[in-house]
């Protein structure tokens, strides 16, 4: 249990990857604020933790507001006593033509992707250095943000490029204070969020969703799509003790589909 008895906050905990990665940080030892804007599934999640025997906290915040973020991380801190883990994984993304991408698709991508992440990493990361213990950011990108052929909507990948060069930054900026930080670069995942895409694909070639997909991850090297598991365990190795020496990597979890 390497993470027994360290705190973890995670956002975007309510489904998908957040909610796997919540559930591993707890089995494997830590207690855990859990922030997503759907309460219900949220509550969830928070059940699941619990029922692990590990402490939990369920905030529901809207990560779009930088006054929502100071309330979601003192409620976190004040209910666990600090933090020493932040898993950024809140985020949004639906099929847009690149053409017919809107000023209002833009700024919810962006604001809750890019800005939601940063200012939850610059909140958390003010906690870790009063506490002195340093700590690990666990931020999540995508191999959108890297130029993957296939990519749904331009402005998300431009919101995951963005976590990529905030987490390089970070990363050198905090390493004064023993904070690492790090970036999860899945491919295509089994979440409501990818099947909300891919039904829209579906719909829109005008053949069923198991045929598109059928057809679509056979560009996947290894044959599959990740489970959120698959990434949650990625994002496991970064929160602990395995990786004290590794700051500012972007890591891909895709089956293979972008190699660099």
């Amino acid at each position: 249990v390497s993470l027994n008895g360290e705190i973890g906050l995670v956002t975007g905990a309510g489904s998908g990857i957040g909610r796997a990665a919540a559930i591993e940080l707890a089995r494997d030892g830590a207690h855990v604020a859990l922030v997503d804007i759907n309460h219900e599934a949220l509550d969830e999640t928070t059940d699941i933790v619990r029922q692990l025997d590990r402490r939990a906290v369920s905030i529901q915040a809207d990560l779009r507001s930088v006054a929502e973020i100071d309330r979601m991380v003192g409620e976190a801190v004040g209910a666990l006593g600090g933090v020493d883990i932040l898993v950024n994984s809140a985020g949004v993304t639906w099929l847009r033509d690149f053409l017919d991408i809107t000023e209002d698709d833009w700024d919810r991508i962006v604001q809750i992707n890019a800005k939601g992440a940063f200012f939850c990493m610059q909140r958390v990361a003010k906690e870790m250095i009063h506490q002195g213990r340093g700590g690990r950011i666990v931020n999540m990108s995508s191999i959108a943000g890297k130029g993957s052929p296939g990519t749904s909507n331009v402005a998300y990948s431009a919101s995951k490029g963005a976590v990529i060069s905030m987490t390089l930054s970070a990363a050198r900026l905090l390493s004064t204070y023993d904070i690492n930080v790090n970036a999860v670069c899945p491919g295509g995942t089994n979440t409501p969020m990818f099947a909300g895409v891919n039904a829209d694909r579906s719909d829109l070639a005008g053949v069923s969703k198991e045929e598109l997909e059928k057809e679509k991850v056979k560009s996947v090297p290894l044959g599959r799509y990740n489970e959120p598991e698959d990434v949650a365990a990625m994002i496991l190795f970064l929160a602990g003790p395995g990786s004290r020496n590794i700051t500012g990597q972007t890591i891909n979890v895709d089956g293979g589909l972008v190699m660099q």
